[in-house]
């Protein structure tokens, strides 16, 4: 396109009348071409609705056609009835045979009883005899030592005499509990001494010596005393 120059104004585009009917070709081109695509927009539709509308149908007539039909077998379970028990034979009883038994004086008459006969009633005479129950036998006092429990009273402490620290133990500040099993017997006296648990340096035979002077009340069974086993403990500490 041309231009005219003017003076003092901005210069004005030039109309050219060829280029203006090419611009012009060109707006009818494509408005026709705009309007064959939309038609054939509308033109694809329709056949993808008429095909849709022809062909699901028959798939699903085809696919119901072709399921196959499933038959369900009902299975019975057969019972079958337990044989009957078999029947016991009876073993024939024999028969008892009646034996009479020959009376020994054929030649006495036999005595008559009366049903209306009533027997005499017996008067037992009166008695001072007390009938009562017999007392067990006398219990047997156990033979040797029992442990204490139950019916066993435990011994009770009388006298009982505290022993002697040794000198090394003492020194070597050694404390502790000796523990000793012990037979008291019904005199209240100790004897069989054992360590169950003892201290070194001689504390333990300290212990034993001074519980062999132990006095106890004896342990009693039924108020009886009896000899019993009895556990012992002495205590050593350094004041």
């Amino acid at each position: 396109m041309a231009t005219k120059d003017v003076k003092g104004k901005a210069p004005e585009p030039i109309k050219d009348s060829a280029t203006d009917v090419e611009y012009s070709v060109f707006a009818l081109e494509m408005k026709e071409d705009r309007r064959n695509q939309w038609i054939s927009y509308g033109v694809a539709i329709a056949l993808h609705a008429i095909f849709l509308f022809i062909y699901f149908p028959s798939q699903k007539a085809d696919a119901e056609v072709e399921k196959p039909e499933q038959k369900v077998f009902v299975v019975q379970q057969v019972q079958f009835k337990p044989p009957p028990p078999p029947k016991q034979q009876e073993i024939p009883k024999p028969k008892a045979k009646k034996i009479p038994i020959p009376d020994p004086t054929p030649d006495e008459p036999e005595p008559i009883r009366l049903e209306d006969e009533i027997e005499p009633d017996i008067d037992l005479p009166d008695s001072d005899v007390i009938f009562d129950i017999p007392e067990g036998p006398p219990e047997v006092a156990p033979q040797g030592p029992i442990h204490v429990g139950g019916d066993v009273n435990a011994p009770v402490k009388i006298s009982t005499p505290q022993p002697q620290y040794t000198e090394i133990a003492r020194k070597a500040r050694i404390q502790g509990v000796v523990i000793v099993q012990a037979i008291i017997d019904k005199a209240g006296n100790v004897t069989n001494v054992q360590v169950l648990k003892g201290l070194p340096m001689g504390l333990d035979q300290a212990a034993v010596e001074a519980i062999k002077r132990w006095k106890f009340e004896p342990a009693t069974l039924n108020g009886k005393p009896v000899d019993v086993y009895y556990n012992l403990t002495v205590n050593f500490t350094l004041q």
